[in-house]
């Protein structure tokens, strides 16, 4: 039908909303995961500000606590279910049938969850209006889950286009009900039914949606698929990324321990470096389909792909953190009050977990890749268990920043073992004298940009300007060190 890509384009019709080719469907999925992300992103950024200073740091505290207790619990019903959905349905459409299967299971599996956090509420707080919160939450947050399950399906036949919509749908939703709420009766508990009753009208309208135009909706139980499922998707549990499981359960213990203005605090300056992340999301669901695709063809491929990676990472972490640092008051001050203030050193710590998390992605990406989940999955436990440990000894003494420097440590730790692990389980050479030379120049290009942020604030420049000549400065510097280095970046191509 369409003789070229060039005319293609010339139907937008055709190059959004139908699979073509494999390069058109490429840039068609691409596109709507972008979209999606963009805009639920910046929806989610606005809106977290806007229930920070509506509710107050001790309020807002409350929910932060609430919400993290039920996203670690969660994790039990998630697993890896979406993931391995994706891969098994993509590799063969005939495990299709499966589906209802693996539909019930998750609903088993959310089951327990919401005893768990039925239990967990009264356990973990005394506090009337947390264990509601609670309670109400965790219904959501496993709305939330089962949504994603229905999303895997969507993305196993390449139509992101129907998860974008649906995802945009339930924020928009979601933020809507909120903000009614927020306006009339802003209350913790009052915001938590907000959040469930949009979910549970997104989720009627999907599953009718899915029923009737994709797959007829049916539950069966079959202990041979759930026993598979359950196998390959229990060490894809937490996923790849460690910073925000250490964050949630951060905000968890300092709710645990009563410091309610802290966790508000904590979860402001976090918030707005979830935003940040972004990015680093959209690259790393962009290179994990091609490594896979590569595991088994080529070890000259897959080291190349996998050093484009970890040098886009680079590129990414590192001005962030020197940019975030220096410009952490302005940027608390941007978006919150005076009472927010404290949030400005957590910030400037959490940039850093931000940092590091993303730099720990292309090696947690190559131990899956390998068929190392578990490995992987043993380096978050390890983390889980340090920043627990910490948590217990630095928040009684220290509180907020007790909490922070836990949550740093744990992610400096397990991001250590990362590295040593991908190069003992893995065939990728994390270190070679190419991507030594990239992140040479990529750290001292972030040095010389702090260091010219740093000069410039005598002038309290405007946060956007500075962050326009800090860009700018860094782009420019790494610019001269790609000229000196060429040939080595061009050795990627032959490695």
């Amino acid at each position: 039908m369409f003789k070229d890509f060039k005319s293609l384009l010339l139907n937008p019709k055709a190059l959004f909303f139908k699979n073509i080719g494999t390069k058109q469907t490429v840039i068609k999925n691409t596109f709507w995961l972008t979209l999606s992300e963009a805009i639920t992103g910046f929806l989610k950024f606005i809106f977290v500000i806007y229930v920070a200073k509506i509710l107050g740091a001790t309020e807002y505290g409350k929910f932060s606590f609430a919400l993290s207790f039920v996203t670690i619990v969660v994790i039990l019903s998630e697993m890896g279910l979406p993931d391995i959905i994706t891969r098994e349905f993509s590799k063969n459409k005939e495990s299709e049938k499966d589906y209802p299967a693996i539909l019930s299971f998750k609903l088993f599996l959310s089951l327990i969850c919401f005893i768990l956090m039925v239990g967990g509420a009264f356990f973990i707080t005394s506090d009337p209006i947390i264990r509601v919160s609670i309670i109400v939450l965790g219904i959501f947050i496993l709305i939330t889950s089962f949504l994603n399950v229905i999303c895997a399906f969507f993305r196993a036949r390449e139509k992101m286009e129907y998860e974008s919509v649906f995802k945009i749908t339930q924020h928009l939703f979601l933020i809507f009900s909120s903000f009614i709420v927020l306006f009339f009766i802003p209350s913790v508990k009052n915001l938590s039914y907000a959040y469930l009753f949009s979910n549970l009208v997104i989720l009627i309208i999907t599953l009718l949606f899915f029923n009737f135009f994709v797959s007829r909706i049916k539950l069966y139980y079959d202990k041979k698929i759930w026993h598979k499922f359950f196998k390959f998707s229990w060490p894809l549990s937490p996923g790849f990324v460690i910073g925000w499981i250490y964050v949630s359960l951060t905000s968890i213990m300092l709710g645990y321990f009563g410091y309610n203005i802290e966790n508000g605090w904590y979860n402001a300056a976090y918030k707005i470096i979830g935003a940040l992340a972004i990015s680093a999301t959209l690259v790393s669901r962009s290179f994990f389909p091609v490594l896979s695709r590569f595991s088994k063809e080529s070890k000259i491929k897959i080291q190349r792909i996998w050093n484009y990676q970890e040098a886009l990472m680079a590129i990414l972490s590192f001005p962030m953190i020197m940019g975030g640092i220096i410009l952490a008051p302005q940027i608390i001050n941007l978006f919150y009050d005076a009472s927010y203030n404290p949030s400005i050193l957590a910030f400037q710590w959490l940039v850093i977990v931000c940092g590091i998390d993303f730099m720990y992605y292309p090696y947690a990406s190559s131990l899956v890749v390998f068929g190392r989940e578990k490995v992987n999955f043993v380096l978050i436990v390890i983390g889980l268990i340090i920043n627990i440990i910490l948590n217990f000894i630095f928040i009684p003494k220290y509180t907020l920043y007790g909490a922070v420097l836990s949550t740093t440590i744990s992610s400096v730790v397990v991001f250590l073992l990362a590295i040593v692990c991908a190069k003992i389980y893995t065939p990728i050479s994390p270190f070679n004298i190419g991507t030594l030379k990239i992140l040479l120049s990529i750290i001292i290009s972030a040095l010389i940009m702090f260091i010219f942020l740093f000069k410039i604030q005598i002038y309290e420049p405007n946060l956007f300007l500075s962050i326009f000549l800090g860009a700018g400065v860094y782009f420019l510097t790494l610019l001269v060190f790609y000229k000196i280095f060429n040939n080595n970046f061009l050795k990627w191509k032959r490695l």
